[in-house]
């Protein structure tokens, strides 16, 4: 006669794939700023890197293959905002037998963390790379104060 075996493990497993599960997709519909502005789900992100000196802020920004027509970068508050849309050139007699370039429209927004001179912020984009320069306020460099006997 077999005797049913139970496992114990077997149902914290499915407990844990359940929670997952649960965990996935709430997070899959939180509500994103590219979701808040209508942007589709499967929207792409560009790489961005961002140094700062004593004098400057300069964020450099991935963007192959656009056109600088395409690409808006925009300063409210804050929060300094590049956005954009790459379209896919479409191959008319030729079937796509592999796709991992992403296209379609991007938001990025970065705030900023130290006062700026906003009239002064920069913008150049040269071989597929945007860079945005934003000059500092002068508050917020340091100088050296001098000290006199007295």
């Amino acid at each position: 006669m077999l005797r049913p075996t139970w496992d114990p493990f077997a149902d914290v497993i499915t407990l844990r794939d359940q929670i997952n599960r649960l965990f996935d997709e709430s997070v899959s519909r939180a509500p994103t700023r590219e979701r808040r502005e209508g942007m589709p789900q499967r929207a792409w992100a560009p790489a961005v890197d961002i140094f700062e000196d004593q004098d400057k802020i300069l964020l450099k920004a991935d963007l192959p293959g656009m056109k600088q027509s395409e690409i808006r970068v925009e300063l409210e508050g804050d929060a300094l905002t590049i956005r954009g849309e790459r379209a896919l050139e479409e191959q008319s007699q030729a079937s796509c037998l592999r796709a991992e370039r992403l296209a379609g429209p991007f938001v990025r927004t970065f705030n900023l963390t130290t006062p700026v001179q906003a009239d002064k912020i920069a913008a150049a984009y040269r071989e597929g790379v945007l860079e945005v320069t934003i000059p500092k306020a002068e508050e917020t460099k340091p100088r050296r104060i001098e000290i006199t006997a007295g």
